[in-house]
């Protein structure tokens, strides 16, 4: 009897205990659950010749830019799946392993052949969903519809999957549907509570409708189930600390900073350390709040060894954060003379915007609030390009909220806000606008 898949898709093995653990180990990495790792490697242990286990764990190298293993465990795997595998199998892996080679346009291709072919291979399928997946980061300006439209394409196929529930109810509420995208990442969540994915995508719709009260109860009730070692643990836990900036509660964020986010604390991947750092500092400097230079420090110390180089315009936007408030003026300049020849050479996807969010940063830093204007007012639009979520990228539109403040831009500003506070409750906004009274 030929042995499946959780989706009732063929698996090459013959071995019970390399598919079960397979099986184990692929819900792990959907839910963003802890033993992942471990669980794959049982897997290959019980059948070496397995080309989908040792695929999906080059996916869980790349998570944390082990790039060397990640690659040849991909390179493997094609090996592997070329002299036992279906045609399944073999696309399976080549798209897996495009992605994995940072080959982003080729493996949106791929990807989207192999859904069209196989709708339920739900590990081909999670490539592009996300803050952090293809479609974010492959510099396209409608992302966030693109991914809502493909799960809406295959939602026939899933029914009432928790893994399908989770990542479309989370396009729902980026793509702007915030109400349904809730209850359907709710139901999603129902169905298996062990799923940080599912609790990160409900934190997000909260976010976006305001219920800044029942985020914070959701994860002081929930992260006590969630191992610190999990690969969200740390950004659940940022999620929290936006909510304790809600509430001008500086000390609380700190708490949280120092306790998951902090890089000396953290067990979260490089992406996670640097994105949650930066972006946390930051608010807390900008909202006026004090933050102890010993922070900014470590933080960007552990950074440039993470990011030494220009790549991921998502990264790059962020240590550009690091460097303006750090004043390290070399440091932006020289990956901003980087980012720029990769525009000029037209292998910057997502466009202008990355050098000019680099350079409204480093002014905004030096408190010279018209010209952090005059570099992101045209390319506002465009922020959206650099990829991640709707709250991660709301750091940007407060800078630039900021800057209009301390410029003397009040009309546009309060204008601006009000479309804010129109859009979703904040005690945050409302502050400010009362402040331009």
């Amino acid at each position: 009897m030929a042995l499946e898949d959780r989706y009732g898709l063929s698996l090459s093995t013959t071995s019970d205990q390399a598919a079960s653990a397979y099986r184990e180990g692929i819900d792990l990495m959907l839910s963003g659950w802890t033993g992942t790792a471990q669980t794959l490697e049982r897997a290959i242990a019980a059948d070496p010749d397995f080309a989908l286990a040792h695929i999906a764990r080059a996916r869980v190298h790349a998570f944390y830019q082990q790039g060397d293993l990640a690659r040849s465990k991909a390179t493997l795997a094609r090996e592997l799946v070329a002299r036992r595998g279906t045609e399944r199998e073999r696309s399976h892996v080549e798209t897996l392993a495009l992605a994995i080679e940072g080959r982003g346009t080729e493996a949106i291709a791929a990807m989207l052949q192999h859904v069209e072919n196989w709708p339920r291979d739900a590990v081909v399928l999670s490539l592009p969903l996300g803050a952090f997946g293809l479609f974010a980061f492959s510099g396209m300006a409608d992302h966030d519809r693109a991914r809502h439209e493909l799960c809406e394409r295959v939602a026939y196929h899933y029914g009432e999957d928790w893994w399908f529930l989770t990542m479309s109810g989370w396009a729902m509420t980026e793509n702007g549907d915030v109400a349904r995208g809730r209850t359907v990442t709710e139901r999603g969540f129902d169905l298996r509570r062990a799923n940080a994915h599912a609790a990160h995508a409900v934190l997000h719709a909260m976010f976006e409708d305001g219920s800044i009260e029942d985020a914070d109860r959701l994860v002081d009730e929930w992260i006590p189930t969630y191992d610190r070692a999990g690969i969200l643990h740390g950004h659940i836990l940022w999620h929290q600390a936006l909510g304790a900036l809600e509430h001008g509660d500086a000390t609380r964020a700190l708490n949280i900073y120092a306790d998951v986010l902090q890089p000396s604390a953290t067990q979260a991947p490089p992406l996670n350390v640097v994105t949650d750092s930066a972006s946390l500092l930051w608010r807390l400097s900008a909202y006026g709040h004090s933050v102890p230079k010993a922070l900014w420090v470590e933080a960007d110390a552990a950074a440039q060894k993470l990011f030494p180089r220009s790549g991921l315009p998502f990264a790059d936007v962020h240590m550009a954060l690091f460097a303006a408030a750090t004043q390290n003026r070399e440091a932006i300049a020289v990956r901003l003379a980087v980012i720029e020849q990769r525009l000029a050479d037209g292998k910057l996807p997502a466009g202008p915007v990355v050098p000019a969010i680099c350079r409204a940063l480093a002014a905004f830093a030096d408190e010279n609030y018209a010209a952090c204007v005059r570099e992101l007012d045209p390319v506002l639009a465009d922020v959206v390009r650099i990829g991640g979520s709707h709250a991660q990228r709301e750091l940007i539109e407060d800078t630039f909220l900021l800057a209009l403040i301390r410029s003397g831009g009040l009309p546009r500003a309060r204008n601006l806000l009000d479309a804010r506070l129109h859009r979703r409750p904040s005690m945050r906004d409302a502050r400010w606008q009362a402040a331009m009274v």
